[in-house]
């Protein structure tokens, strides 16, 4: 087996947005000989990364190819895990939802199987989430990092939403313990509204948002 050989493969599929054969190139892989360990971490995270590079250089990478990265990779990581010769080690721990007044999840959905593959614990409070509830649940959970996906600037950058957290974090003295990432359109359309509603980073979509967490947990850990 020439693992070049499968990363190239994988790329291509990925990129066609075909998930059965990538999901066949890489069980395939394995049953050759590759390890879970370069499943995931030679394969799968790579490839990830090759997306945000696409994007940020404004090739032909579009939502559904960003979708099929976080879900593959999503599937993937969580056959390979328990195969892995040594468990590993958690990266860090995030609660994640939709701000309250917005019900879409497929913004949400890519950022969960980005960080799932980047082994952080995701806890997924769903749509439509109140203020209280982030903060409540990130204590709850040891979460030092809060997660805010919006698709309407309403819930974006109404009182209810961001804003809130943040004024509960501050009522709260909680403001050092725990930080607060937002994406979604909105914060496209206006790179600077992250800063307006309270929040310490954004991303400028859900497959950036898996390394900029990663990188942020590294910082408040």
């Amino acid at each position: 087996m020439n693992l070049e050989d499968v990363i190239k493969q994988y790329n291509e599929a990925v990129f066609d947005t075909d998930r059965d054969r990538a999901l066949k190139v890489v069980r395939n892989a394995v049953e050759q000989g590759a390890t879970p360990e370069d499943v995931v971490f030679k394969i799968v995270l790579p490839a990830m990364d090759i997306m945000i590079k696409a994007v940020a250089e404004n090739c032909d990478a579009n939502l559904a190819q960003h979708f099929l990265t976080a879900r593959i990779a999503d599937t993937v990581t969580a056959e390979m895990i328990p195969k892995f010769k040594k468990a590993p080690k958690v990266v860090g721990r995030v609660v994640i939802g939709t701000a309250h007044g917005d019900l879409h999840t497929l913004g949400k959905r890519i950022v969960i199987g980005c960080l799932k593959a980047r082994m952080i614990n995701v806890i997924d409070l769903g749509v439509n989430v109140p203020a209280e509830r982030f903060v409540d649940e990130a204590l709850t959970h040891a979460a030092p990092i809060i997660a805010i996906s919006a698709l309407m600037v309403h819930a974006a950058t109404g009182e209810n939403g961001c804003r809130k957290v943040r004024r509960i974090l501050q009522e709260r003295a909680l403001q050092e313990r725990i930080k607060i990432i937002v994406g979604g359109a909105p914060f496209r359309f206006n790179p600077e509204m992250f800063r307006i509603v309270g929040a310490d980073t954004w991303a400028a979509d859900a497959v950036t948002a898996g390394k900029v967490i990663e990188e942020l947990l590294q910082k408040v850990q």
